[in-house]
């Protein structure tokens, strides 16, 4: 689960990373990214009930995406100054390998020039 501190928190800064952040496009997902005035990223990740309509296979793909971000940016010492939002649009996310979705979020960070 990923930390209060990094979570957003009402509708309104969603709605800005949706205006004024730029998308980047993978195999599984899809992300918004725009530059935040805080020293740390905050996350959020957008699985649909068009996706799958069982609640505990849209949780897992939240948990294994939050995972990932988190691990990513403790092997990094740079700072994350971004407000990312991560919109999922392919079930296969729940049952690929976790190493083929770590692969599909790291190269979605490298598109975003985070990583």
């Amino acid at each position: 689960m990923i930390s209060k501190f990094h979570r957003f928190h009402g509708r309104g800064s969603l709605n800005y990373v949706y205006q004024k952040g730029r998308a980047v496009r993978g195999e599984f997902v899809s992300m918004r990214v725009a530059p935040s005035k805080r020293s740390d990223y905050r996350l959020a990740v957008v699985v649909s009930r068009k996706v799958s309509k069982s609640a505990v296979v849209r949780n897992r793909i939240r948990r294994r995406i939050c995972e990932i971000v988190r691990v990513e940016k403790k092997s990094t010492d740079t700072p994350w100054p971004y407000d990312l939002v991560i919109s999922v649009f392919d079930e296969r996310l729940a049952t690929a390998e976790f190493d083929d979705v770590r692969a599909a979020i790291v190269k979605l960070l490298q598109k975003a020039a985070i990583i």
